[in-house]
C-alpha cells in the first residue's frame, strides 16, 4: 500500500485528463461499454437517470438489464441503449435497488458482475453484496455511499467498532479511509464536500456543488457519470493504481458543475443535471493543459 498522502482537491484541468476523446478509428465498442443493473419495480426512475447521465457522458454503448417496467422507460429515453447481455468494460450497480427486497435472481446477477473482476460503481442495493470479510487486496470497484450506507456497510465487518451516520457526518475523511482500507475498494462518500479515499492512499475532494443538488435521484445520475468514465477508461484503470480515484474525483466534479450550471441558483431537478452533463464536458475539455494556452 503507499504511504497515505494528504487531501488534494481536484480541479478541472486534473479532470481534463481523465475525459477520453475519441479517436477517428474507435467505434462503440472501443469507446468503452457499460454495464447497467439499476432500477427496480418500485424506484425504475433511478435506471432511467443513470443510462441518461451515462449516455451523455460520452460512453460509447450502454447495456441495460433490469425489470421490465424499467426497461420499458430507459428505452423510451434513450432508444440507444441495447437491452441484451454481452461484453462490457465496466458496471453500474445498485441504484435504485432495495437490498431487503430484491429477488434471488438479482442477487445472483449483481454476484456475478461483482465478481467479473471489471471497473465496477457499486451503489445503494449492492452495497451489501461486496461480502462481510474485510478485503485482502484491492478491487477495482468504487462505491458511492451517503453517510448513513456507510455506517451500515462498516457495521458489517466483522469486529468492527460499532459507527453511526452522524458519526461519519462529524469526521467524514477518517470514515472514508476507514472504509477503503478494510473493504479494499475506492470510496467516494457523497456530502457538502464529496470525499474520495483509495487502498492505495490516494485522498480526492470535490466542493462547490450548489445546495440544490441534494435531491432525488441526483445519486443515480452520479453513478452514470463515474460509470462511463470507468468504462472508457477501462484500460487505464487496469493499469495505474491512482485511476479509479482520479476518475471518481471527475465525476464529482462533472457533476458538480452539472449542476451548478442546470441551477442557475434555483431549483433543479436530476434529470436536469444529466442534461447539463455534455456541456459541462464540453467545457472541461477547452480547459487548456498545463504549459499551453
Amino acid at each position: 500500500m503507499a504511504k497515505p498522502r494528504g487531501w488534494l482537491e481536484w480541479n478541472a484541468e486534473q479532470a481534463r485528463a481523465w475525459i477520453r476523446v475519441p479517436g477517428p478509428t474507435d467505434d462503440k465498442y472501443t469507446r468503452g461499454v457499460l454495464g447497467v443493473m439499476t432500477g427496480s419495480k418500485d424506484y425504475p426512475g433511478a435506471a432511467v437517470l443513470a443510462v441518461e447521465a451515462a449516455a451523455r457522458t460520452g460512453v460509447g454503448m450502454v447495456r441495460y438489464i433490469g425489470p421490465g417496467r424499467a426497461s420499458t422507460l430507459v428505452l423510451q429515453r434513450r432508444p440507444e441503449v441495447v437491452l441484451a447481455a454481452g461484453r462490457v468494460q465496466a458496471w453500474l450497480l445498485g441504484s435504485g435497488i432495495n437490498g431487503s427486497t430484491r429477488s434471488d435472481d438479482v442477487t445472483r446477477e449483481l454476484d456475478a458482475a461483482l465478481n467479473a473482476g471489471l471497473p465496477t460503481v457499486c451503489d445503494a442495493g449492492a452495497l451489501d453484496r461486496l461480502g462481510v470479510a474485510e478485503a485482502d487486496a484491492a478491487r477495482p470497484i468504487v462505491i458511492t455511499p451517503h453517510y448513513r450506507e456507510l455506517a451500515a456497510l462498516l457495521n458489517d465487518l466483522p469486529r468492527a467498532k460499532q459507527t453511526t451516520a452522524e458519526q461519519i457526518a462529524a469526521a467524514p475523511a477518517e470514515a472514508a479511509i476507514r472504509a477503503a482500507r478494510l473493504l479494499g475498494v475506492t470510496v467516494l462518500l457523497k456530502g457538502a464536500v464529496t470525499r474520495i479515499a483509495s487502498p492505495t492512499g490516494a485522498r480526492l475532494t470535490v466542493s462547490g456543488a450548489p445546495a440544490w443538488l441534494s435531491t432525488a435521484g441526483s445519486g443515480d445520475v452520479l453513478g452514470g457519470i463515474l460509470g462511463a468514465l470507468l468504462a472508457t477508461n477501462s484500460a487505464r484503470v487496469a493499469t495505474d493504481a491512482d485511476a479509479l480515484a482520479a476518475l471518481a474525483a471527475t465525476a464529482a466534479l462533472v457533476h458538480a458543475r452539472a449542476a451548478e450550471l442546470a441551477s442557475a441558483g434555483g431549483p433543479i431537478t436530476a434529470l436536469d443535471v444529466a442534461e447539463a452533463v455534455p456541456a459541462v464536458m464540453r467545457a472541461l475539455l477547452a480547459v487548456p493543459a498545463e504549459g499551453k494556452h
